[in-house]
């Protein structure tokens, strides 16, 4: 590979890093052609990018984007494959699934919400993390629940309301 060949196999890193809002840095050596093409599916299902780099163009890249993966270098050793992606948990989700049926891949570390998770104990914590529409769901629901208890109240008492006056008018009549 040539000088310039690295140099715009970087930018794209650079670029890819800094549109991803999360990354995962895997290891799926080992891991036999027919199964990687498996996971290269599963991973284009969940909106996922999975590319394979090589450890020295991957720090240049991290060095040159906006955003501090220093905690990470330690784990750019043997093979690494990158999965890019904008939902926090879905790569944890897919390597815990795909470990079902497979030891590996390995989860290296991971940049997630800021964060930084290293080594591969790390995987049921990322699993855990609720993306951004779980949590909106949640908030909605939490704000829905008052307005339907106050309707629900409304609208048990307004009968008996009505059940009273119409005995009240028998009684009179």
């Amino acid at each position: 590979m040539t000088k310039s060949e690295k140099n715009i196999m970087i930018d794209s890193l650079v670029e890819k890093l800094n549109n991803s809002a999360n990354i995962y840095l895997t290891d799926t050596s080992g891991v036999s052609v027919e199964k990687i093409n498996v996971l290269r599916g599963k991973c284009f299902k969940n909106d996922i990018k999975l590319q394979v780099v090589k450890n020295t163009l991957l720090e240049k890249a991290m060095e040159r984007a906006g955003k501090n993966y220093s905690e990470m270098y330690a784990t750019l050793t043997g093979p690494v494959a990158v999965m890019f992606c904008d939902t926090a948990n879905a790569p944890a989700k897919l390597i815990k699934e795909f470990r079902k049926t497979s030891e590996k891949p390995l989860l290296k570390s991971a940049f997630v919400q800021e964060s930084v998770y290293i080594g591969d104990n790390q995987l049921d914590a990322l699993v855990s993390i609720k993306s951004k529409n779980e949590m909106i769901g949640e908030v909605i629901s939490i704000l829905q629940s008052p307005a339907k208890n106050v309707i629900s109240a409304l609208k048990s008492s307004g009968g008996k309301l009505a059940g009273i006056v119409k005995t009240l008018s028998e009684r009179a009549a």
